[in-house]
């Protein structure tokens, strides 16, 4: 709607993990680079952790424009799942045929394939996003998969991309061999005050036919970065909306007063929460449940979660499936 109004080829702030507008930051410099040694060298297990829309997946989806062509992937997305059903995930991402059967049979189908993938000296890598809802029978048989290899080299490179409760759950004594497994871990923070405004910047040069990178005025981006702590999806989430506002006001400068208006009326309900005395990066809260406002890492899901059992999310709706329809609607806005 407003890409003429002010230039752009495209909109610059979508908050889709487009690899074209990934920046680099030295923190997503650091995980992406991460992610190619790991995955060139075969070193197996990779763990990328991060907080809500800090920019795992768009990392994710740079790395594979920058993968060998020897290299095929696989990506699994829906992590509700029982471990006969990651695998039967897995093969059919690499779109391997097999026929219904045990788990055994299904492993056995898996590897035999691996091999004679690695006889063609073709580098094969698993992704498992949003991997904090693996439950640790799943994680255990991820790690199992790790079993799968030769004298000298892995048949299979596995990365976990999740949320930081992620490396709560791998700290559990329940999933100490998977922990001894991972050849790389990293932590995805969110991005400093400078950073948010060369993150800001960034985007705006690649999207602008004109080259006018100064639409939101020092302010305006003081403002974003109070409230989104540096959070890249929360900063898309603000910028977009009040580029629209400015539009709307026939205005091609963002003001700080336009950042408070749409703030205040977008009502940002996954706003991160003050950063707290020790200066950790602030969790970034996308409510779940539409009645009881918990959020999507509220203690009651969690620990269900950890125990193998239903995530129904609070005893009020006891609706878990209304809950994953919510956010996703949440995160799609």
């Amino acid at each position: 709607m407003y890409e003429q109004f002010y230039g752009f080829t495209e909109k610059p702030f979508n908050t889709t993990p487009d690899p074209k507008f990934f920046f680099p930051s030295s923190k997503h410099t650091e995980a992406l680079n991460s992610l190619i040694y790991a995955t060139n060298e075969r070193k197996g297990f990779v763990v990328i952790t991060g907080e809500i829309g800090a920019g795992k997946t768009t990392v994710c989806r740079t790395l594979l424009n920058k993968l060998n062509l020897n290299t095929k992937c696989a990506i699994i997305t829906n992590t509700h799942l029982t471990s006969k059903e990651l695998i039967s995930e897995i093969l059919e991402e690499f779109e391997v045929d097999y026929q219904g059967g045990t788990k055994q049979k299904l492993l056995s189908r898996l590897n035999n394939f691996l091999i004679k993938q690695l006889a063609a000296d073709t580098n094969m890598v698993l992704i498992i996003d949003e991997a904090q809802n693996l439950s640790p029978k799943v994680l255990e048989e991820v790690r199992m998969l790790s079993n799968l290899e030769t004298e000298k080299e892995k048949l299979i490179q596995i990365i976990l991309l999740g949320q930081p409760q992620l490396r709560e759950k791998l700290e559990s004594i329940r999933l100490e061999q998977f922990k001894q497994r991972v050849a790389v871990y990293y932590h995805l923070s969110a991005l400093n005050k400078q950073e948010t405004e060369e993150y800001i910047l960034h985007r705006l040069r690649l999207a602008s036919t004109n080259g006018a990178l100064n639409i939101f005025s020092p302010k305006a981006i003081g403002a974003i970065y109070n409230n989104s702590s540096g959070i890249p999806r929360l900063i898309n989430l603000i910028c977009d909306s009040a580029l629209l506002s400015g539009y709307i006001y026939d205005t091609k400068q963002i003001t700080e007063k336009i950042i408070h208006e749409v703030i205040k009326e977008r009502d940002f309900r996954n706003q991160p929460e003050e950063v707290n005395p020790k200066g950790t990066v602030p969790e970034a809260k996308i409510y779940c449940c539409p009645d009881c406002q918990k959020y999507n890492k509220c203690e009651t899901k969690w620990l269900r979660g950890t125990k193998g059992e239903e995530q129904l999310c609070c005893e009020k709706c006891q609706d878990y499936q209304r809950c994953m329809e919510n956010i996703n609607k949440v995160k799609l806005n």
